[in-house]
């Protein structure tokens, strides 16, 4: 391939993206900057989301109105995103459903879930689908609370109304309306530092 010949494959392709980010832009989506949104053919997008910067949002994709997506995310094949969600910097879907006004502000992985209605996903939540050989679903029911640095290790169920302290593991089902707690107690060791010299 020549250099002119990958220059007019680029122009052709940049052309095809910009006729996808116009569609949307002519349905009421508002996208802040194309030159860094990627967006494939066959995603659905509801009017009045906004799409930020350096945003990817693979086929098979459909996000409702009045979302806001980025800056940063990446919504990869299998997604359904309700009305009203934040998904924020950072934050990789896959392969999920989240419920209306649910958030996922930013350094977040969903993937493989079933998440309810104005769940609420604190910063570093990684949801733990694979074990090396074999991918499981979770879900997370309406009106929980995921604190932050939270693993859900799959398949788990957090249920409604549930309430995850920060920095836990979880491995067990969270019953409605509980708080879980799942990490060690702090240890201090006073004078260490000196000790080691």
């Amino acid at each position: 391939m020549t250099l002119q010949e990958l220059l007019a494959n680029a122009k052709t392709e940049k052309e095809a993206r910009y006729e996808i980010l116009l569609k949307h832009i002519n349905n009421g989506v508002k996208i802040v900057d194309i030159d860094t949104t990627y967006i494939d053919a066959a995603v659905e997008i509801g009017e009045g989301t906004t799409i930020y910067p350096c945003t990817y949002i693979h086929k098979d994709v459909k996000i409702g109105k009045s979302c806001s997506v980025g800056p940063f995310a990446y919504i990869r094949p299998g997604s359904t995103i309700g009305d009203n969600v934040k998904i924020g910097d950072f934050v990789e879907v896959k392969n999920a459903n989240i419920g209306d006004g649910t958030k996922i502000s930013h350094l977040t992985y969903i993937g493989d879930a079933d998440v309810g209605k104005r769940v609420n996903f604190g910063c570093g939540t990684v949801i733990v689908n694979y074990d090396g050989k074999s991918k499981y679903r979770s879900t997370v029911e309406d009106d929980a609370f995921v604190g932050c640095n939270t693993n859900l290790v799959s398949p788990v169920t957090v249920k409604k109304g549930a309430y995850i302290a920060a920095g836990s593991t979880i491995t067990d089902e969270v019953p409605e309306g509980a708080l879980a707690i799942a990490r060690e107690r702090q240890i201090t060791k006073e004078g260490w530092i000196d000790k080691r010299k």
